[in-house]
């Protein structure tokens, strides 16, 4: 049986930096719209007030999740001391909101390449970095989720089958998977397998159309992914994670060089809406 929750990323709403203004304005517009949970895209920078943050999400009845991307500075390979404490921090803020899960692009820097695939030497040094914050985010609580992204935005995660092997490495109970459909529809060869491997070890999924537009009216092979979710009775979140070009400081940080069909609440109440269907769809198939 399929138990989701269904969430929005503060990037269906707001840029990619958190202010006072635009982060109650996405908590707000989170609730208008009928999702349970709010994933906050935590600034690299830790200028987040997370007492305030924690009253505005329980005013308006909203769960939260917490996500980093790792800046160029933290690329775990070259900075693992700097990621290590950057991630640290991220799970200090985490838990400072009551919040018991913490995803993203946890290995690289996004757009840091050599020119080369992973190393071995790069695999030890990214286990060993996640072992480290593991086991600090244990004693809080928290879960980390690894997401991988395509081939054009890193060489060190991008599929799901090696981050499950380099997590099987790391030895973390609390270290699992999380996917974005938008990666998975570049590098995976079907959107069923990949969640059936993971399993249990499943924590996160970001649902996101090929073309960051409205949830199936792309190339995801929808189907296939919820099918591959009833299997493994996922009960984690499901969080959107599209944009719209109406959002103008959204265009640049999210390449939307053409304008999109939809505003930001049209597309995301069109796209709970079908996350709500395949869910009921699958759950009568059981």
């Amino acid at each position: 049986m399929l138990n989701p929750k269904f969430g929005a990323s503060i990037l269906s709403w707001i840029p990619p930096v958190w202010t006072p203004d635009s982060g109650l304005y996405a908590i707000k517009k989170t609730a208008e719209t009928g999702f349970d949970i709010l994933e906050i895209l935590l600034p690299v920078t830790m200028d987040f007030d997370a007492s305030t943050v924690k009253k505005q999400l329980k005013d308006h009845n909203i769960e939260a999740l917490c996500s980093i991307n790792l800046p160029k500075s933290c690329h775990i390979p070259f900075h693992p001391l700097e990621a290590t404490t950057l991630i640290k921090a991220a799970l200090d803020k985490t838990a400072e909101l009551e919040v018991k899960f913490l995803g993203g692009v946890l290995h690289s820097g996004i757009g840091v390449f050599t020119g080369l695939p992973r190393t071995k030497e790069e695999e030890v040094i990214m286990c060993q970095v996640w072992t480290e914050v593991a086991a600090y985010a244990k004693a809080l609580g928290i879960k980390i989720g690894i997401e991988p992204v395509n081939r054009y935005e890193s060489y060190i995660c991008t599929a799901a089958s090696e981050t499950l092997a380099l997590i099987k490495k790391s030895n973390s109970e609390n270290i699992g998977l999380h996917l974005d459909t938008f990666h998975m529809n570049i590098e995976e060869a079907n959107f069923y397998d990949p969640v059936v491997q993971a399993g249990q070890k499943l924590f996160h999924v970001h649902m996101t159309e090929s073309d960051r537009g409205m949830l199936g009216e792309g190339n995801v092979h929808w189907d296939e992914l919820f099918k591959g979710l009833a299997k493994i009775n996922y009960s984690g979140a499901l969080v959107l994670e599209n944009f719209s070009s109406e959002i103008k400081e959204l265009v640049g940080p999210t390449s939307l060089w053409r304008p999109s069909k939809y505003n930001a609440e049209d597309l995301a109440k069109g796209s709970l809406a079908f996350m709500k269907k395949m869910v009921e769809k699958y759950n009568q198939q059981q």
